[in-house]
C-alpha cells in the first residue's frame, strides 16, 4: 500500500488552467509580436513563471513581467479558480485511511495556499513545498525528497500526482509511483509519452492505486 500521497498543483487537484492562460495573455499583450496565443503558452505550462517569461519574452530580465503576471493573478484568482471533480472526496478518504499528503509545486506559496484555501483542501495536507522553498524545481526530485522527509514518508511507500511531465519525470528522478492525470489539459497522448506508472480518469480510481479497497464513487 502507498503510504504517502504528494500531488502537483495547478491542473492536477485544482483547475488554474484558465486563470494562468489568461494571466499569460494581459502580461504579453503588446509586449510580443506576433501576439500571445492560448496554443503557444499550453505547452509550457507546469514549468516555474521565471523560466516561462524568460522562455516567452526571449529576455534575461524580466521582473516587470513577472510583476505583471503576479498583479493580475492574484487580483483575478477567485473569479477563474476552482477544484477538479472528486478530488476534496478523494483527499478526505485518503486522509480518513492514514494516508499521508503533501503538495509540490512549482507556483509560490501565496497563490498556492490561495488556491487551496478557496477550494476548501488546505488542511488535508501535512505539507506543501512550493518553488519557493527548493533550489532545483521539477522535474529534480528536491521537492519531492523535501515533502517526503517533512512528512517522515519514504520514497519506496510513495506517489506523486501531476498533469505534466514535469511530475511525472521528477516522480521518477525521486524513485516514487508517478501517476499521470488524463484531465490534463496537454492531452492523454502527451502524458502517454512520459510512461508515468499509473494513468487515472477520474481522481477516485487514485484510492485503488493507493491501495485502499474501493474507491470513493
Amino acid at each position: 500500500m502507498i503510504q504517502t500521497v504528494l500531488f502537483d498543483l495547478d491542473g492536477t487537484i485544482i483547475d488554474t488552467n484558465e486563470l494562468i492562460i489568461q494571466s499569460f495573455l494581459h502580461t504579453f499583450e503588446g509586449v510580443v509580436d506576433p501576439p500571445m496565443t492560448r496554443e503557444f503558452i499550453i505547452p509550457n505550462m507546469g514549468r516555474p513563471l521565471v523560466e516561462q517569461m524568460v522562455h516567452f519574452s526571449g529576455r534575461e530580465q524580466v521582473d516587470d513581467l513577472v510583476k505583471k503576471y503576479r498583479e493580475f493573478n492574484v487580483t483575478r484568482h477567485d473569479e477563474f479558480v476552482k477544484e477538479f471533480p472528486h478530488v476534496k472526496e478523494t483527499l478526505a478518504a485518503l486522509h480518513a485511511a492514514g494516508v499521508k499528503l503533501g503538495v509540490v509545486t512549482s507556483k509560490i506559496r501565496l497563490t498556492t495556499e490561495m488556491g487551496l484555501k478557496l477550494c476548501g483542501l488546505y488542511d488535508y495536507f501535512g505539507t506543501i513545498v512550493t518553488v519557493e522553498d527548493v533550489e532545483n524545481p521539477k522535474p529534480h526530485p528536491e521537492g519531492i525528497q523535501r515533502a517526503l522527509r517533512e512528512l517522515g514518508g519514504d520514497a519506496s511507500s510513495a506517489a506523486m500526482v501531476g498533469d505534466s511531465h514535469y511530475d511525472i519525470e521528477a516522480g521518477k528522478n525521486a524513485g516514487v509511483v508517478s501517476v499521470g492525470v488524463a484531465w490534463s489539459l496537454k492531452g492523454m497522448d502527451y502524458l502517454k509519452g512520459y510512461e508515468p506508472t499509473h494513468i487515472i480518469d477520474d481522481m477516485r480510481e487514485l484510492l485503488q492505486v493507493v491501495g485502499i479497497q474501493g474507491d470513493a464513487r
